[in-house]
């Protein structure tokens, strides 16, 4: 994952949150296209269940959570890397003040997940004396703040496969109701059912469509939400347990 020095400043990583926007961009022009040609508007109408439009609203509605999430990610990976500028800058001793943390040389690190978890680092060093420590719990915990959330992605994204498939189904009970009553003598009778059956396969088909092309697009977006996830939590332990760990530990022997 990249970083930037402007000016002197610390580092900035805002890499998440651009691929998330270039990436929706190409969904949005992908969007429009099917708008402007009328393919939007003709499977709305075409579908008498309404199922393809309740798909459409769960995936906007899963992007912005997901928009929420990169977001959040994006500014705590920053965080993050301004965290381990000022710690490799002037690795030293960490003290505790109220809830921030400051170095050894008066700089106090910069609020997020990493800081909060080297807060948490350096009480349970003060508390616990001349032991090793062991961060395996407190990690977990990172884990679980950074990742929870991302948990609805997958969720999402199975439950629009699931509505896709259950208006394929209702699609095809739509195409075949019409079979039992069909007079083959009656020409009238035999249209009205075509008609019927069409339908049905129109039902079917772009709610099957909808529900696969969302469901992609979902997987696609949290995946590189869980991606971004996975490099910050790497950063933080690798942060901690080279420039953290190995001073407490130093100061308590």
């Amino acid at each position: 994952m990249t970083s930037q020095v402007l000016n002197g400043a610390l580092p900035t990583d805002r890499t998440p949150l651009l691929r998330w926007m270039i990436f929706t961009g190409v969904c949005v022009f992908g969007f429009v296209l099917l708008w402007h040609y009328g393919l939007f508007r003709l499977m709305l109408n075409s579908d008498r269940t309404n199922i393809s439009m309740i798909i459409v609203i769960l995936y906007a509605a899963t992007t912005l959570h997901c928009l929420w999430r990169t977001s959040t990610i994006s500014r705590e990976t920053d965080a993050a890397h301004r965290v381990a500028a000022i710690v490799e800058k002037a690795p030293g001793a960490f003290t505790v003040a109220g809830p921030n943390v400051v170095t050894g040389d008066g700089s106090r690190l910069p609020p997020g997940r990493v800081t909060q978890h080297i807060r948490n680092l350096v009480l349970k060093s003060g508390l616990q004396g001349r032991h090793r420590i062991d961060q395996t719990l407190l990690l977990r915990g990172l884990a679980d703040q950074l990742r929870g959330p991302n948990q609805l992605g997958s969720f999402a994204s199975d439950s629009l496969m699931k509505l896709g498939l259950l208006g394929t189904i209702i699609g095809f009970i739509m195409m075949l109701a019409p079979i039992a009553g069909l007079d083959a003598g009656d020409r009238a009778s035999v249209k009205t059912s075509m008609g019927l059956m069409s339908d049905g396969m129109a039902v079917a088909m772009y709610t099957t469509l909808t529900g696969l092309i969302g469901s992609i697009l979902i997987k696609i977006q949290y995946y590189m939400l869980d991606d971004a996830t996975a490099r910050l939590f790497s950063l933080a332990t690798e942060l901690t347990e080279v420039f953290v760990v190995s001073v407490l530990e130093r100061e308590n022997g």
